[in-house]
């Protein structure tokens, strides 16, 4: 993350994912973790299931960086995250979005300008119901810290 962080002037991170089904509201709980602990220079916009229609806002931002945040399976263990490059995100199913965010990613490279990578966190449960799984509530106060110490060295 620091590498790829490590020409940033501003960074836009979305929070991906659905309320309402498990552990696809990781990447809204990380926003909540990041809020108000992060400098001026990182934006947060919580998406849910539709990030799509927030590209107007993202272009007015103006960032160097987008960092997508979301829950996916890519065949881990759950909890397990890992950077997505735009170029492989097609390769992740991630099936609670309209748009598939491989598409979303190639959008804001051309229209902004920007980095575009996703933060995947393989889910154990995106069935109804609200609530994270115990492995993801473990890996959601891991992913948060890391991600705090991050930006708080890189985007100060």
């Amino acid at each position: 993350m620091k590498n790829w962080l490590g020409d940033c002037r501003k960074l836009v991170v979305l929070g991906i994912g659905n309320p309402l089904r498990g552990d696809d509201a990781l990447g809204l709980d990380i926003l909540k973790i990041l809020k108000g602990k992060v400098s001026t220079s990182v934006g947060l916009i919580e998406c849910q299931t539709t990030p799509e229609n927030f590209t107007g806002k993202i272009k007015r931002l103006k960032p160097s960086h987008v960092l997508m945040i979301d829950a996916a399976c890519f065949g881990a263990n759950p909890g397990r995250a890992r950077l997505v490059p735009p170029e492989k995100i097609a390769g992740v199913a991630v099936s609670t979005h309209a748009m598939p965010l491989h598409m979303l990613a190639e959008i804001l490279e051309k229209s902004v300008g920007a980095k575009v990578v996703l933060l995947a966190v393989q889910p154990k449960i995106v069935d109804f119901g609200e609530g994270l799984s115990p492995e993801l509530e473990g890996a959601l106060k891991k992913i948060g810290e890391q991600l705090l110490g991050v930006l708080g060295e890189v985007c100060s």
